[in-house]
């Protein structure tokens, strides 16, 4: 079973000329089809005069989300080098992004698929690649006096907080290692009066 997973912890860009063309590569950690939308947002607006804005994402471990796009590149020649190049680097949850302005000189498919390769390959190799757990997913509900109690577990645990709504009744949102899932969640069903979700 996989315990952990690969990704970035921020953007990185490289640049590829061929005969005239550029191409600007962007990687960035992505979570969420919203945050890939927002990325290719921006970079239209910083590269408005660009012919091209191909790219290619892989989200969740088990790499089931992934998309390519050639936007207007001869098909096959642009997406999909991309995300060949996330897949042999092993990494998730990223989108890589490269923008194209045409130099005047047809590259050819070959030409082109090395020049998104490449782009590609260069951002992910200036990019800082992390590894992290994967984490099993909940929602915890309890009283305000069992704060301290349900914290001591998860941090133990090492136990990742996303959400939290501390009032007379507390709600948490927490992601457990797979890798300690069974003994956190004992723990956790052990305190009386905490629901678990």
């Amino acid at each position: 079973m996989q315990l952990t997973y690969k990704t970035i912890t921020g953007k990185a860009s490289a640049e590829f000329k061929d005969r005239g063309s550029k191409f600007h590569g962007y990687a960035f950690p992505a979570r969420s089809a919203e945050e890939i939308r927002q990325h290719l947002q921006e970079l239209k607006k910083e590269h408005p005069k660009a012919g091209h804005h191909c790219y290619a994402y892989r989200l969740g471990t088990d790499g089931l989300q992934f998309r390519a796009n050639d936007d207007g590149e001869p098909s096959g020649s642009a997406g999909r080098p991309i995300l060949g190049q996330i897949d042999s680097s092993g990494l998730t949850d990223l989108l890589v992004v490269v923008v194209r302005y045409f130099g005047g000189t047809l590259l050819g498919v070959p030409g082109l698929i090395n020049a998104y390769k490449t782009t590609a390959a260069d951002s992910l190799a200036l990019a800082t690649v992390v590894e992290k757990n994967i984490e099993h997913k909940v929602v915890l509900e309890y009283d305000y006096s069992l704060m301290n109690e349900v914290m001591m577990v998860l941090k133990q645990n090492d136990a990742t907080i996303y959400r939290q709504d501390m009032q007379l009744f507390c709600i948490l949102e927490a992601g457990i290692p797979l890798s300690h899932k069974e003994s956190c969640l004992q723990k956790l069903a052990d305190i009386r009066g905490l629901e678990i979700r």
